[in-house]
């Protein structure tokens, strides 16, 4: 269900009443793009069901999806229908047109190629952990986590969100844990890892399905450069990739989790996903914040602006 997630911490919420978040999810249902429309977004089924609930509890743990579209238009289209269009002004009134008449000109053409082009979908999953007071975005980019964090504040009303932060930053821990070639309580260190100069020239070095337990990797380390990204396994049962902005990257459940996990149920296996996804991450998260130093205390933290 979370291939990829980023960790919000709840500082306020005043949840509206139920009949008040089914309508507000109603209203920003989604909806496809229409023919001169760049992009759209709205909510989807998260059991994948039309008409079905836009807003899914299980276990007490709150599930979202939220869908976009895009219709991108090819560059090199755009660049080719623009240049003909001012060719052939140029050659009726003598001049090329610039500056903001190309720019006017370059949004005419888009426009008009919208209706014609293809258009992209994502999905997002969110969960949100009330007991635990933290959001999970299932994704790692800003713009994607920031437009999600976003519409979870229209639809919940007074809901202020904060990236997680913890007292050791992922690079400084990531770089103890090579460093002394070991991990931390619960957790182990896997065949792949990123390290850069944090410099202006940005050396960077790249370890996949190598060891890590080798003594060239501390002197990577000792030279200034920090890991960016590192993978690991909680327990022997969840495997990811942690990076240095607390992302989690390529979560995988492992075998000894999937065995008899109750696929197949009538419900397409979906409470199965959902109970057994949230009961994984529900353990491995307080491991790792406090392998990481434990939250970040902090007098007024400033919360995420819609």
């Amino acid at each position: 269900m979370f291939k990829n997630a980023l960790i919000y911490r709840i500082t306020q919420w005043e949840p509206p009443t139920q009949a008040e978040i089914e309508r507000r999810l109603e209203a920003a249902r989604f909806a496809a793009c229409a023919p001169s429309q760049p992009e759209a977004a709205g909510w989807v089924e998260p059991r994948g069901e039309k008409h079905g609930a836009l807003l899914e509890s299980v276990g007490g743990q709150l599930i979202l999806q939220l869908c976009s579209e895009s219709k991108p238009v090819p560059s090199g289209v755009v660049k080719q229908q623009l240049e003909a269009l001012l060719d052939r002004i140029e050659a009726d009134t003598g001049r090329r047109p610039k500056g903001k008449a190309k720019r006017e000109l370059k949004e005419q053409v888009v426009h008009e190629l919208l209706p014609r082009a293809f258009p992209k979908r994502s999905a997002t999953w969110v969960w949100l952990d009330l007991q635990a007071k933290l959001v999970l975005v299932g994704a790692t980019g800003t713009k994607k986590t920031d437009a999600v964090v976003t519409r979870l504040v229209e639809l919940f009303g007074a809901l202020r969100l904060e990236p997680l932060q913890t007292a050791l930053s992922p690079a400084t821990a990531m770089a103890a844990w090579l460093s002394d070639k070991e991990a931390p309580r619960g957790f182990s260190i896997d065949r792949e890892c990123e390290l850069k100069q944090p410099d202006s020239e940005k050396a960077a070095v790249r370890y996949a399905r190598h060891t890590l337990e080798i003594d060239e990797v501390g002197e990577h380390i000792k030279q200034g450069k920090l890991p960016t990204q590192l993978a690991l396994t909680w327990n022997g049962r969840v495997s990811f990739v942690l990076t240095e902005g607390l992302a989690l990257k390529r979560i995988k459940l492992l075998d000894v989790v999937l065995e008899g996990s109750g696929q197949g149920d009538a419900d397409g296996g979906f409470d199965a996903d959902v109970a057994i996804t949230t009961g994984e991450l529900r353990g491995l998260l307080p491991d790792l914040i406090e392998a990481l130093g434990g939250p970040l205390q902090t007098a007024a933290p400033a919360a995420v602006a819609a």
